[in-house]
């Protein structure tokens, strides 16, 4: 597999880490939650170009570790979701909007290294965790049955 970067890929990876920051944060935001749309383009789109970034200074100097920034992003987004957590009295928030933070520097790193079929399916399975399983946890657990 060829990993030599153009101009080309480097806009469409970008491009595409943008839409998918956009679908997940849409459905972040059609719940009223504080990190939504902007947010989650910001995240796919960093990651994006930090995953870029770590093929393309091996490609350009010859060598080294592209896993280093990568490594980092995960690291950092673990630091920037606890900063979406929220705990107010006995009950906490902001878990499910951590986690999709996280998930989307995740899949703009997958974009950035150019697995599109991957970053698709890991978009698709969020869409259905978000909003589908969304749907059943009410079900069978009603709001009534919360702690308040």
């Amino acid at each position: 597999m060829d990993v030599t970067l153009t101009e080309i890929d480097i806009v469409v990876r970008l491009c595409l880490a943008f839409a998918a920051g956009g679908i997940i944060g849409l459905e972040r935001s059609s719940r009223r939650q504080v990190a939504g749309l902007r947010t989650h383009i910001l995240i796919a789109l960093g990651a994006s170009a930090l995953m870029l970034l770590s093929i393309w200074l091996p490609q350009y100097l010859g060598g080294g570790d592209p896993g280093r920034i990568a490594a980092q992003v995960v690291a950092g987004m673990g630091f920037l979701g606890a900063g979406a957590i929220i705990k107010l009295g006995n009950s906490i928030r902001g878990l499910t909007t951590a986690a999709s933070l996280w998930l989307t520097a995740a899949v703009g790193m997958t974009i950035g290294a150019g697995m599109y079929i991957a970053a698709l399916t890991v978009i698709i399975l969020a869409l259905i965790t978000l909003v589908l399983l969304h749907i059943v946890e009410r079900k069978i657990f009603p709001e009534d049955n919360w702690k308040k």
